[in-house]
């Protein structure tokens, strides 16, 4: 009778051991299935704000570029094509640049318009803006020796020179002069500081300021001196639409006005341009500026007309000299800018 009685509690144990197991695994099973649809849910809703937040964009074909980042953008509609790595920091050297004259361009016409005005005068807004490129701009010690220290690729100005100011905005593209993006600033807003300031409220203004950020209007490394690829697009679709921006972005070649210091001018020029025209199969890039520092490698950001009439702005960093990063720019546009 007792040993019956012992069988019979250990089948019982065992029934309540057995069942308690299955409640355990059905409770897991249902806590499972539920975080999944949770999450299934929060994707397909973060997919379909994605849909309609943000630009629709392509992996691209890395066997065809040398640069770790890369951006493709359909400049009239800000659409991005294709990208690589295209809204992680990187530090963007000398296409700094484009901002610094995007900003003392767009500040150099709000002071022409406005003392026109002050004058009761009939405006013509170019010739305005024209008289304004061509006052005098003084170049300091301050500027050279800015230039000298941080080893900068330099216009070629000297202490005390005075050129007018469409040579200073030149000299910032052309040859990425480090002396003269420096006078452009301080010329524009009494200090580097201050400017400084300008360039970083006018990313806020473009939308990026959460991910672009600038220390200095030259491009050296710093860094509290980042941007994305997809950033520095945005950043030279806005610069194109500028009429000054879009002309020192596009020259090829620049002669200076004749100085005491140099009677013969100095005749500086976009390299980028220069070189790339022969390598297009089809379309022309008609603006660009390039940089370089180790954290970032050989670097451009430039504008192409394609032979459809579309336009495209194409953003790459990272490269391993200034001739893989042209090459890339011609394999982007050509493949996919059509």
């Amino acid at each position: 009778m007792a040993a019956g009685r012992r069988k019979r509690r250990r089948r019982n144990y065992r029934k309540r051991l057995l069942i308690c197991l299955l409640v355990q695994i059905l409770a897991l099973t249902a806590f499972g299935c539920a975080l999944g649809w949770n999450r299934g849910v929060s994707s397909f809703a973060a997919d379909i704000a994605g849909k309609f937040s943000s630009p629709v964009i392509a992996d691209l074909d890395l066997s065809g570029i040398w640069s770790t980042y890369a951006v493709l953008m359909d400049e009239r509609s800000g659409k991005v094509i294709s990208q690589v790595s295209g809204e992680e920091r990187m530090y963007p050297a000398s296409m700094t640049k484009v901002m610094t004259v995007l900003v003392a361009a767009e500040q150099a016409e709000k002071n022409a318009i406005a003392a026109a005005e002050n004058e009761n005068t009939e405006i013509d807004r170019q010739a305005v803006i024209e008289n304004k490129l061509n006052e005098v701009v003084t170049i300091t010690r301050e500027a050279t020796d800015y230039s000298y220290v941080h080893d900068c690729s330099t216009t070629g100005f000297l202490d005390g020179e005075q050129v007018p100011l469409r040579d200073v905005f030149n000299g910032t593209i052309l040859p990425s002069g480090g002396e003269s993006a420096y006078q452009l600033a301080v010329y524009t807003a009494g200090s580097m500081e201050a400017f400084v300031d300008m360039m970083n409220q006018k990313a806020a203004e473009l939308g990026i300021g959460q991910t672009t950020h600038f220390a200095n209007p030259v491009g050296i490394y710093d860094e509290n001196n980042y941007s994305t690829a997809y950033d520095m697009a945005v950043i030279m679709q806005a610069a194109m639409q500028d009429d000054i921006c879009k002309t020192v972005l596009s020259n090829h070649t620049y002669s200076t006005a004749a100085t005491p210091q140099h009677p013969e001018n100095l005749n500086i020029s976009n390299l980028f341009l220069r070189r790339i025209e022969d390598r297009m199969t089809s379309g022309e890039v008609i603006g660009a500026k390039t940089g370089f520092v180790n954290q970032s490698g050989n670097c451009a950001v430039s504008y192409e007309k394609a032979a459809s009439g579309k336009t495209y702005i194409c953003v790459t960093a990272g490269a391993s000299s200034g001739w893989h990063c042209i090459d890339n720019h011609v394999y982007l546009y050509n493949t996919y800018g059509k």
